[in-house]
């Protein structure tokens, strides 16, 4: 065997020498290129991926604005709080999560579940809800020791509603576990409150908490919005039409008071109600969360005789004395008949209105014509929406004239085949009260934005409905519906008003009839020539002559125009004397038993010629005869050459009752001086200059 020679080995070795160098070599350049692929050509790749390990990147809700009233006290406000959130899709046993988290919070267990159970199944939670908006820092720690997937404790604001109820038809609520309006103003004005979120990139360990955090976006806050409504008012409405609803056995009540010049809405009130702090759990009915006096239209009865009237006053020869043939209470229209609640032989115009005879109203809305009252229903801003800040309004219901009926002429003049809503009867009102334009309701005063500044808000001009000697004379007919009409028993102390009262029958569209439940309501507004507020309320589902709209809507009326035109400053119109004599007079009405209808059971004050030739000499014949047989038998004093005040004077001194028409001195009086003074009788005194 040959041995490689000493200088062969030594290349050998060199050679391998040189090839684990080039290896050597070629692993450190691989290294070298690759740190310069990660450290230069890779770098922003790989910062990328390593931030998106590191950084998250989370909403910041911002701050949603409050809602004010207009004296600037909190009916909305948010704060800083702990959300206890869960995904129900992925409980895996939502009983004993219930049971946990309601003995851990406080919850009512069942109705956790129920509402859990609800969530899970509805497309609207999107793993979702909020098991409770504000949980304590002690509760919070507990629920993270837990460490359930399903649970998660967030930071974010909690929505407070201060005063409860109050309001709560206008404030409205935020639900559905995200923060957004569900209701009112809320709803309505949800973008311009929210505001705009923001975005914050925070960094985390391997562990997932948070080391460090930097705001990438800011947020912007929502706005706050001021109301037009007073609290105080507010709370008056809301308290009085309650007791309306329940003395009166309604099913439910509302209430809109509103300056007629400007659409302010001082209050807005339904009963029933709700608070709006508390949730409505899975199952429950929404019972008190409509808004009744925008969404829900009804027939309004004899209220809407101020449209015919007023119609008539302007598109036929038609005055306040003019005379309509009543018909003794009865009416044959094609076949069908009509009866007004009280018969009536012949009544003027003006008495028409005051002891609204459906008769009559019919007799005058056939002299307008079916075209021209359609269109004055159109010009009251019947049959579409105001437009007012609230979500889901009812436009009512208006027929289009070419789907009239041929008895139709017999129902509409009088309130009915027509429905309304209540804020629809605050612009009637409106006109009526401030010259003859239609207004647009609007309960929003002002924005604020985050740099403080106010912007008031702009609303459309009035629009022209009446001449103004129309809505002097309607002025006129409205007051005497509060001194010897269906609302004579209503009394605002210290001030003159006007209104008209409204009784209707609520149909049945189950069974195509009418019950005998029926809307109550009464609109008016005061002082008489200087008009502040018009207030209109509507009680739904009375029954008997007690839930009639005088009876039971005129009370709310009372007591709050009497707490607004105080609250307002506006000054007494009405002498003190004259005050305390009008007081007793109803106080003495109160004592009797009640007999006002929206037809009264009143004889019209004419003169004794005309009384005669309506209903005929039997009945005075007889007072004037019974008085003469009996020398000492009270008698009827004579009141004809006196002024208005010496005759309330009078008859206030002796207990009587007495309705007046007219200005200047009597000139005539039913029954006639000397007759038998009959127990309960009425005394009609005519003046005339």
């Amino acid at each position: 065997m040959n041995k490689p020679a000493p200088g062969e080995c030594a290349n050998r070795s060199t050679d391998r020498l040189f090839i684990l160098m080039l290896i050597l070599f070629g692993w450190a350049l691989i290294v070298v290129l690759r740190l310069l692929d990660l450290q230069v050509f890779s770098y922003t790749y790989y910062l990328k991926l390593a931030e998106s390990q590191q950084e998250r990147l989370q909403t910041v809700e911002a701050r949603r604005g409050a809602i004010l009233d207009r004296n600037g006290n909190y009916l909305a406000i948010s704060s800083d709080s702990q959300f206890v959130v869960v995904n129900p899709k992925r409980i895996p046993n939502k009983e004993i999560a219930a049971a946990l988290l309601g003995r851990v919070l406080g919850i009512n267990p069942a109705k956790l579940q129920g509402d859990l159970e609800a969530a899970a199944l509805s497309k609207h939670h999107r793993g979702y809800f909020v098991v409770d908006p504000h949980v304590s820092d002690e509760k919070a720690e507990m629920l993270r020791a837990m460490k359930f997937d399903w649970l998660e404790i967030r930071d974010g604001s909690l929505r407070s509603y201060p005063n409860g109820q109050l309001a709560s038809h206008i404030v409205g609520n935020v639900g559905g576990g995200e923060g957004h309006g569900a209701a009112g103003i809320e709803l309505k004005l949800d973008k311009e409150l929210a505001g705009s979120p923001g975005l914050m990139r925070t960094k985390v360990d391997v562990k997932q908490r948070a080391y460090d955090s930097e705001i990438v976006k800011p947020s912007i806050p929502g706005k706050n919005i001021g109301l037009t409504i007073d609290s105080e008012l507010q709370h008056v409405a809301e308290d009085s039409l309650k007791a309306a609803v329940i003395t009166n056995h309604a099913d439910h009540g509302s209430l809109v008071a509103m300056d007629p010049y400007t659409g302010e809405i001082r209050a807005l009130a339904n009963y029933p109600t709700y608070d709006p702090n508390e949730r409505l759990h899975a199952g429950e009915k929404p019972r008190g969360r409509e808004d009744l006096a925008v969404v829900a239209p009804f027939e309004p009865g004899s209220v809407f005789k101020l449209v015919t009237i007023s119609a008539a006053m302007e598109t036929t020869n038609l005055k306040p004395s003019s005379l309509i043939n009543c018909g003794g209470g009865v009416m044959t229209l094609f076949t069908r008949v009509i009866h007004d609640a009280e018969p009536h032989g012949i009544l003027s115009v003006e008495d028409v209105l005051a002891h609204s005879s459906n008769i009559g109203a019919i007799r005058i809305g056939m002299q307008v014509g079916n075209k021209n009252l359609y269109e004055y229903i159109r010009k009251f801003g019947f049959g579409h929406r105001t437009g007012i800040e609230l979500p889901a309004e009812a436009p009512g219901m208006l027929r289009p004239l070419k789907r009239w009926q041929p008895t139709s002429i017999g129902s509409v003049p009088m309130g009915h085949e027509v429905s309304v809503t209540s804020i629809q009867l605050a612009q009637l009102g409106a006109v009526m009260a401030n010259g003859g334009y239609l207004i647009h309701p609007h309960l929003v005063r002002w924005k604020q934005s985050g740099d403080g500044q106010k912007e008031m808000v702009n609303y459309p001009p009035p629009e022209k409905v009446l001449e103004p000697q129309t809505v002097a004379i309607m002025r006129d007919m409205m007051h005497r519906v509060t001194t010897v009409g269906t609302a004579h028993r209503l009394h605002v102390p210290g001030y003159s008003f006007a209104g008209k009262t409204g009784t209707a029958q609520i149909y049945d569209y189950a069974h195509h009839m009418y019950t005998h439940k029926y809307n109550a309501s009464f609109l008016g507004f005061a002082p008489l020539n200087n008009p502040r507020l018009v207030v209109i309320v509507t009680v739904s589902g009375t029954n008997g002559i007690a839930g009639f709209g005088g009876a039971a809507a005129g009370p709310v009326f009372e007591a709050e125009m009497a707490t607004a035109l105080r609250k307002i400053g506006v000054p007494p119109d009405m002498p003190e004397d004259i005050e305390v004599l009008l007081a007793k007079q109803k106080k003495g009405r109160d004592n009797k038993p009640i007999k006002e209808t929206d037809v009264a059971d009143l004889t019209t004050p004419f003169s004794e010629e005309e009384i005669r030739e309506a209903n005929g000499d039997a009945l005075l014949e007889g007072a004037v005869v019974l008085a003469e047989a009996d020398p000492n038998a009270p008698k009827v004093p004579n009141f004809v050459g006196k002024t208005v005040r010496d005759v309330v004077q009078e008859a206030a001194s002796n207990g009587l009752d007495v309705n007046l028409s007219g200005e200047g001195l009597a000139r005539t009086q039913t029954p006639p001086a000397g007759a038998l003074l009959l127990p309960d009788a009425h005394i009609y005194v005519r003046f005339d200059h």
